[in-house]
């Protein structure tokens, strides 16, 4: 199988060099590494270039988390499609081993890797990563929505593989599409009576530091998403497993020592509640009100 890695990009010379050469190090190497930039700003592309990437550029206003993707997969010349996030840092020298390994089973269409926090995360973040990619690998069909409920669908691009030749049959990334189009993904694969493997072994650095404004924005997109992508209410709703992890973050921040970051998990929480809730009633919202609470407001420039 060759491999080719797909990555999405902007302002990214302080990640670029150390990401590229650990992928070009993997034990298998890639038989390629499409840099789709965004009119990057520093020299993103330059690191790229003489490390041997193949360059696409899209206009940064043009920019669309499906769409882009899309355009970059329809120029890779692999049987499987690794996409990565620009801050994403495998973890060691056989991560795309352990990502595609779940391809042994021709009936899984894709994959996705185990995001650990990094070091100077924070406790609320450290946990949050915890908790959605645990140590325990998966198989994920139909079959598990009664179990996992909108968990079945979970699927994350930041590092994740995935069969071309599917990747073509179900259309690709839904596009255009504000944020959640990996989920989409997962979801129309599930449906067509494909499996999703979380494959724990395949693990990347990767974490966020939000402000409160951008985890509000981050999640006002997201309730957007799904309210575009609604048909997908039918088979879960999301409600249940938010609520879980609250459960789960209040547990492990009332620790010793833990129990000062209640504050901002609270506000954390809020934030990102008002932000959802508000995202699936955006039809009822002013336009230029929408895009001040989205984190993508290119999204709504027609």
């Amino acid at each position: 199988m060759k491999v080719s890695i797909i990555l999405p990009t902007l302002n990214a010379e302080l990640y670029i060099s150390v990401l590229v050469s650990r992928l070009r190090n993997q034990t298998l190497p890639p038989h390629e590494i499409i840099v789709v930039d965004s009119n990057s700003e520093d020299n993103t592309v330059g690191e790229a270039q003489k490390l041997g990437a193949t360059i696409l550029s899209v206009e940064r206003n043009d920019f669309d988390h499906g769409g882009t993707r899309n355009f970059a997969a329809s120029h890779a010349k692999g049987d499987i499609l690794v996409f990565m996030t620009q801050d994403a840092l495998p973890e060691s020298d056989t991560f795309i081993e352990e990502l595609i390994a779940p391809f042994s089973d021709p009936k899984v269409a894709a994959a996705y890797g185990r995001q650990i926090a990094r070091p100077e995360a924070t406790p609320i973040e450290q946990m949050t990563r915890e908790f959605n990619y645990p140590d325990d690998s998966k198989l994920k069909t139909i079959a598990d929505v009664d179990k996992y409920g909108i968990k079945t669908f979970f699927f994350s691009d930041v590092c994740s593989a995935i069969r071309k030749d599917v990747f073509v049959e179900v259309g690709g990334f839904p596009e255009p599409i504000i944020s959640n189009e990996d989920m989409i993904y997962a979801a129309k694969c599930i449906l067509k009576g494909y499996s999703i493997a979380y494959a724990s072994e395949a693990a990347v650095l990767h974490s966020h530091q939000y402000k409160l404004s951008q985890e509000f924005r981050r999640n006002f997109d997201i309730g957007v998403s799904l309210k575009m992508n609604d048909w997908i209410f039918q088979y879960a709703r999301p409600e249940g497993e938010g609520l879980r992890l609250i459960k789960a973050q209040l547990r492990y921040l009332c620790r010793p020592k833990l129990w000062i970051w209640l504050p901002r998990w609270f506000a954390e929480s809020v934030a990102k509640f008002l932000g959802y809730r508000m995202g699936l009633s955006y039809r009822r919202i002013p336009r230029k009100i929408v895009r001040k609470f989205s984190m993508h407001r290119m999204f709504w420039r027609v």
